[in-house]
């Protein structure tokens, strides 16, 4: 059984004083200093999306991490905003949970200075239906829910041109938004928070749900959606991302490098069956 710990948004904000205490330390604390002053004597603290980041995690502190010499201890967060504020703060060493161009606009609207070691695998972004069974069968008049963070509703809006639901304004990109649809073809969309677009299954007509939501829905990305992103040449590998600074600490460099492993390859590909697909490498501009 995995020992990680849950740590959910209600949860976290009264826990983080009493974390931050004992995982930060003070300025003249070894373990408080950045690069390669960091205390590798100290546990690597990452926080994690539960799935598949945490398992993935999981599956590096079981079998890789002691033989490596890295002692590794995993946080679970349920959003996307406390693993980057708690990340800045010190209060956790990592996180990995996002891809490079959420990160890019997480920093740029919250002042916060976080930094891409390396990218891990990609979640298909697919849409998903209770109601229809082919991506034929959407018609006009029928809802179609998105997520509605800045990147990936335009991620969203992308899928939806590239198969034929909607036209959207010449060279919007990925940073679409609604206002951006110059046809929407009789479509209804309904913006809600990520983690929450699987639960609006019943009550809309279809929905664009990020991988690692719809894995823990009990979705199947590779079966399930009507239709998925394209892996090659995808800005939205999921990453290890760092406080700038701290790109140097031996015990990051360590994780990196065990999360590129063969054994972590496969265990990806066992594990997931194509819902997650390895990404090894440098972030993709975004």
């Amino acid at each position: 059984m995995r020992k990680n710990i849950k740590i959910t948004a209600a949860a976290a904000a009264t826990a983080a004083l009493a974390f931050g205490l004992t995982a930060c330390g003070t300025d003249s604390d070894p373990a408080a200093k950045s690069g390669t002053g960091a205390d590798t004597s100290k546990a690597l603290v990452v926080a994690a999306s539960p799935t598949p980041h945490a398992d993935i995690l999981g599956f590096v502190k079981k079998n890789l991490a002691a033989k490596a010499g890295l002692k590794l201890e995993v946080k679970e967060f349920t959003d996307y905003v406390l693993p980057n504020t708690a990340t800045e703060t010190g209060q956790v060493d990592a996180n990995f949970f996002q891809h490079q161009p959420y990160l890019d606009d997480f920093n740029k609207k919250n002042d916060t200075h976080l930094v891409s070691v390396g990218t891990v695998h990609l979640e298909p972004l697919g849409l998903y239906s209770k109601k229809v069974k082919d991506l034929g069968d959407i018609k006009s008049g029928q809802t179609i829910a998105v997520p509605n963070d800045t990147t990936n509703e335009g991620r969203a809006l992308q899928l939806l041109a590239e198969n034929g639901l909607i036209t959207l304004k010449a060279g919007v990109g990925t940073s679409a938004k609604l206002s951006d649809i110059t046809d929407k073809k009789g479509l209804e969309f309904k913006e809600l928070e990520a983690a929450t677009v699987p639960r609006a299954l019943n009550d809309v007509d279809a929905a664009v749900i990020n991988g690692n939501y719809a894995i823990e829905a009990d979705l199947k990305p590779a079966t399930d959606a009507l239709v998925l992103e394209k892996a090659e040449g995808n800005p939205y590998a999921n990453i290890i991302a760092v406080k700038k600074g701290n790109e140097k600490d031996a015990r990051v460099e360590k994780l990196v490098k065990l999360l590129h492993s063969d054994e972590v390859k496969k265990f990806i590909e066992d594990s997931y069956q194509g819902s997650v697909i390895p990404a090894f490498g440098t972030a993709a501009k975004s």
